[in-house]
């Protein structure tokens, strides 16, 4: 066990009493913000940000990049939320009223009937891509910026916030790996007492190292937004890296027990063929 990393971090940054700010949500609002650092600096490089519009038969300018971050919040917090309950605990969120609304709202009802603050319990990555697509589809149909290239340019960034997202899984020991006997397994106490892998520090990693290949694409070969290139690898890596991260990790739900293919693998398919699409298409 002294060759192991034993992992059991507070899961707050901050508390008072029983209110507190969780290093998840930490991770989260730094992966967000990076992106949208990032998302402000392709759109001012690509001369997107700001776009002169005629009202009244004036001129004026209008910032069309202030909006995209509250589409893309409220699109991956939706979608993530509703994937995870959907495609992981559909037995649960489907069978009764109450549990129905515990999908929208960040409250669990308890055995007592009373109503306790547990935050948003379940976010599921793949809702989240679907989410965000949706959103970005709705804001580019609203200020008339062209879909490749908001893709494009959202892909880009996108890993940042997946690389934090899974750096919270991290923090709260969960989706851990499966039992191991190597060198660097962590013991999630908070858990129980074997070496595990660390399939959240494996996808933290994985994605930092996605984002850093669609920058050198950008600023190195200056390969041109607006064609899907970007959109179609950042897909491609992140859920092929997810599928074969897959079989590290330990079940996340009691129905994938026996499962050939989990979850998280079956979702991964549509995405990772979508992206090799997209690839070809901007090829041509």
């Amino acid at each position: 066990m002294l060759n192991y990393i034993i992992w059991n971090p507070d899961i707050y940054f901050f508390q008072i009493g029983n209110w507190g700010i969780r290093w998840y949500s930490i991770c989260w609002l730094i992966g967000l913000v990076g992106a949208y650092f990032m998302v402000r600096w392709l759109f001012y490089h690509q001369n997107i940000a700001v776009r002169t519009v005629m009202v009244n038969g004036k001129k004026q300018e209008e910032n069309v990049f202030d909006p995209l971050f509250l589409y893309c919040f409220l699109g991956i917090l939706i979608g993530a939320r509703l994937g995870h309950c959907l495609f992981y605990q559909p037995d649960y969120f489907l069978t009764s009223g109450t549990h129905f609304l515990e999908m929208f709202i960040p409250f669990k009802n308890m055995p007592d009937g009373s109503w306790h603050f547990v935050g948003y319990e379940g976010l599921a990555s793949h809702g989240g891509t679907l989410g965000l697509m949706l959103a970005l589809w709705l804001y580019s149909r609203k200020y008339k910026v062209k879909l490749w290239q908001l893709l494009d340019d959202i892909a880009i960034a996108t890993p940042i916030t997946a690389c934090f997202i899974r750096l919270g899984n991290l923090m709260n020991s969960e989706i851990i790996g499966k039992v191991t006997d190597v060198s660097w397994a962590f013991i999630f106490e908070k858990v129980d007492k074997y070496p595990r892998h660390p399939g959240q520090l494996y996808e933290a990693i994985a994605y930092a190292v996605i984002f850093f290949v669609g920058w050198y694409f950008y600023r190195k070969r200056k390969l041109p937004v607006g064609k899907g290139f970007y959109f179609g690898l950042c897909i491609t890596l992140i859920f092929a890296f997810r599928f074969f991260i897959e079989y590290t990790k330990d079940i996340q739900v009691g129905f994938e027990s026996g499962m050939l293919f989990n979850m998280g693998q079956l979702l991964s398919v549509p995405f990772v063929a979508l992206g090799i699409w997209c690839m070809m298409r901007a090829r041509k």
